[in-house]
């Protein structure tokens, strides 16, 4: 039995008291594929996941329903797409051309890209287009009891806004058969007949059992699909979580209108990348699951999301923070390993697992020490290739100037007199035989006693006689991994 000691555990059993005899509980989630779906979004994904997983590690049974709601309508340009694509305002995202694939929807391009990417961190989920739902009618008999029921819904609303709805209002919007735009005006609804015009100048009277032009509006189509889904668990973002906002009205209408429970719900914080503004696809600020990917281990990316809780906001860093970050991980399992862990590690470790967690410590070379390894040309063990991969994508794309190194075959700086004099005490040193690094490192300290140099000065001088810079990797690390020998004929060149 998983113990309680994990947001997401929690969150199960109140998922099973509240359905105590369902055979299977459906979470759900999703979005709209307006742009990139970047790692932000990611964030409601991973909740969800959690959840389910946390169902099945209690042995019951678990659906995850991901909501492509491609039948949304195209609202605006992102500041990243061609001003051409203006034609395309008020039709569904599914209904457009990709601007990168001409064989592809413009939704289904961007669904394609993010669905690929789960897979790669172990996330498998139904995944539901909304467009082909919406086609196919599925929706009919609970779109005629939202309009059956359409003043009961406005009553809920209006509790909420500033202004009320219009007299005249439907939670429904008909796209154009014609033109496949929404600018559309109801002219009657007869039980399951609509009559509609639209500004193209199309006029027509359909059956939305059989014809799926009609678009649910966003905070009536949340609950219906609740209903329909019998969803159990669903995130929200902190947008939605408000008092008033849709996720308060949609368990009104969700009980009152459709008689379905609201299900248990979290909200989940923004999450930015650090040093940066909140992911945001209008505008380009989009980094995607996969471009995290490139720099952090599948486990590594899943673990900054699983050591978090969902109402706690984070950065997503790509600077040296990365080391420590894959630093803490390692040691996270090393203690899992050795069997040190308290429960809530225990728990954050197997869920930042994408198979099942590892019972032994496979033996694996700091991502630190990586930096180094690559950059002296060495050779990397069959174990760390794919580790090796993510250092060497940091390295070109975010490493900052001081991570970067290259090794000197002459010595290309001038140096001070005790400079010098320490320069061939190290020699010297390297020289009468083995050391540990730290045996190494803590030599370093008696030198720079026995010259009168200050430690700074000690290491500037190093690191500039052996990479050309002022700082790099710790010291007597760099010097035993480029090899003792390579120091000591580098270091014979002084004179």
């Amino acid at each position: 039995m998983v113990e309680k000691f994990y947001w997401a555990d929690e969150i199960a059993d109140q998922i099973i008291k509240k359905n105590p005899n369902k055979k299977q509980y459906v979470c759900a989630s999703g979005i709209t594929p307006s742009g990139t779906v970047h790692i932000g979004n990611f964030r409601e994904v991973i909740t969800t996941e959690l959840v389910v997983r946390a169902l099945k590690d209690k042995k019951k049974k678990a659906r995850f329903i991901y909501s492509w709601d491609d039948y949304d309508r195209f609202r605006k340009i992102p500041e990243w797409l061609s001003k051409d694509y203006e034609k395309y305002i008020g039709m569904p995202v599914s209904e457009i051309p990709s601007p990168f694939d001409k064989n592809k929807s413009y939704a289904r391009y961007f669904e394609e890209k993010f669905e690929n990417s789960l897979s790669e961190v172990g996330i498998k989920a139904d995944f539901v287009q909304q467009n082909i739902m919406n086609k196919k009618c599925k929706y009919s008999k609970l779109i005629k009891i939202g309009l059956d029921k359409r003043k009961e819904i406005m009553n809920i609303l209006n509790k909420y806004r500033k202004e009320p709805l219009a007299k005249d209002w439907v939670p429904i919007v008909i796209y154009c058969e014609k033109c496949k735009k929404d600018f559309t005006k109801i002219i009657s609804i007869k039980n399951y007949e609509i009559e509609y015009e639209c500004v193209c100048g199309h006029k027509d009277k359909f059956d939305y059992r059989k014809k799926g032009l009609v678009s649910v509006k966003w905070r009536v189509d949340w609950p219906m699909r609740w209903k329909y889904e019998g969803v159990n668990f669903e995130p929200g973002g902190i947008d939605h979580s408000v008092q008033g906002g849709s996720f308060t009205t949609a368990k009104e209408i969700s009980k009152q209108i459709f008689d379905w429970p609201a299900p248990v719900y979290v909200f989940y914080d923004w999450i930015k990348l650090k040093g940066g503004k909140e992911f945001a696809s209008s505008t380009g600020n989009d980094i995607t699951p996969k471009q995290v990917g490139e720099v952090y281990e599948p486990e590594v990316l899943r673990y900054l999301f699983v050591s978090q809780k969902p109402k706690t906001g984070f950065q997503i860093s790509f600077d040296n923070d990365v080391i420590k970050i894959y630093e803490d991980y390692d040691a996270l399992e090393k203690k899992y390993c050795e069997k040190k862990v308290n429960p809530r590690e225990k728990r954050i470790y197997e869920l930042s697992q994408v198979d099942k967690p590892k019972k032994k410590i496979v033996k694996k070379t700091s991502f630190r020490h990586l930096i180094t390894l690559i950059q002296t040309n060495k050779k990397i063990p069959l174990n760390d290739k794919i580790r090796a991969e993510k250092v060497k994508n940091w390295l070109e794309k975010y490493a900052r100037e001081d991570m970067k190194f290259e090794v000197q075959t002459k010595i290309n700086v001038k140096l001070e007199k005790k400079e010098k004099l320490a320069l061939l005490k190290l020699k010297n040193i390297l020289k009468a035989g083995e050391h540990s690094e730290e045996e190494l490192f803590n030599m370093f300290y008696e030198i720079c006693k026995d010259v009168g140099i200050s430690n700074t000065q000690f290491f500037q001088a190093v690191y500039r006689v052996i990479i050309n810079k002022e700082k790099g990797p710790r010291l007597a690390n760099l010097i035993l991994t480029i090899g003792k020998d390579k120091i000591i004929k580098l270091l014979e060149q002084m004179k």
